[in-house]
């Protein structure tokens, strides 16, 4: 749960997380203010130049983070064409798939302590009402659960399919909220067991 940075370096690893994170905050601004698909397809070329940029081993550990997210593109894609709406689809996807691929870009190249620092630095002015460390913490809980229960969710739906022809829609709510549950329960263990959240 906490080691989802790619052990593969790369030259954005070098880059100080501050910096990574403040450009993503600004890269997704910038997708949701976009409205042409075109710039929108150019945007998530870019992003997949990121990756490649960081080799082959890299861009395919970064495709298999993001390959959970098929079954949002398939339904989201089948309810435009649906409605008819083919250009507002590909906008809603191409801007999706490339907001997520950018966050999963920054988690794969930051650890999750140079993240903390950075929440915990943002966070210092709320000293007086909540401690900066907890709410550093809780930021970056975030960013790491996202790709996981991504993942987790796609391994539901690969055993329901495994076990029956119907495809699995709201049944797999239960079991990926327990799975987030148990997760939790994990990580706020192995929490205490190194002295909590300060």
């Amino acid at each position: 749960m906490l080691t989802l940075t790619s052990p593969v370096e790369t030259w954005a690893h070098r880059l100080p997380a501050g910096l990574k994170l403040g450009a993503l905050a600004g890269a997704t601004t910038g997708l949701f203010l976009m409205a042409a698909p075109w710039l929108l397809a150019a945007a998530l070329a870019g992003t997949a130049a990121l990756y490649l940029s960081g080799g082959k081993w890299f861009a395919l550990a970064g495709l298999k983070l993001l390959w959970p997210l098929w079954p949002f593109v398939v339904i989201v894609g089948a309810w435009h064409l649906w409605t008819g709406d083919v250009r507002g689809g590909a906008v809603v996807l191409l801007r999706m798939v490339a907001a997520v691929g950018l966050a999963n870009f920054v988690t794969m190249t930051t650890r999750l302590s140079d993240m903390l620092a950075v929440f915990e630095r943002l966070a210092r002015p709320l000293a007086p009402i909540l401690p900066p460390r907890r709410l550093a913490l809780a930021f970056a809980l975030v960013i790491r659960f996202i790709p996981v229960m991504l993942e987790r969710m796609g391994h539901i739906r690969q055993s329901w399919s495994a076990r029956s022809p119907r495809p699995p829609r709201w049944r797999v709510m239960v079991p990926a909220t327990l799975a987030a549950l148990e997760d939790a329960d994990r990580v706020a263990e192995a929490l205490r067991a190194r002295g909590g959240a300060g």
